[in-house]
């Protein structure tokens, strides 16, 4: 028998994916501030850097999720993609009030995000 999830402890579980997301995110930013530090990473090194734990921390997020709903893990895993992307988006507007780069780094992100989440909703 397939067990039901009550409505009310999905938005729960996504919360606890989405903060599990951005705790990965600021060890890997803490581990690349480091290699920063120590080898002198150039800037297109640091941004490749960033790329990555963008998509493996939404990733670990759509796990997560997945593996905690078990039904329809590539949407939910897109949903905490998503929500991640906008997190990012927002935070980064409140904090330097106004939009970084282009509508064409934007979009790239919410790509990489979604699909990152996406992948780990499959994976789980």
């Amino acid at each position: 028998m397939e067990q039901t999830m009550s409505k009310n402890a999905k938005p729960l579980l996504m919360m606890k994916a989405l903060v599990l997301a951005y705790a990965v995110t600021g060890i890997l930013l803490l581990l690349l501030a480091y290699l920063l530090y120590k080898m002198g990473l150039g800037e297109s090194q640091v941004n490749l850097g960033i790329m990555v734990i963008y998509i493996v921390s939404s990733l670990l997020g759509g796990f997560y999720l997945g593996k905690k709903i078990k039904v329809r893990r590539f949407v939910w895993g897109m949903g905490v993609g998503s929500g991640y992307a906008l997190l990012l988006i927002a935070v980064t507007f409140l904090t330097e009030h106004h939009m970084r780069g282009d509508i064409k780094e934007m979009a790239l992100l919410f790509f990489l995000c979604v699909t990152g989440g996406a992948l780990g909703g499959m994976l789980s």
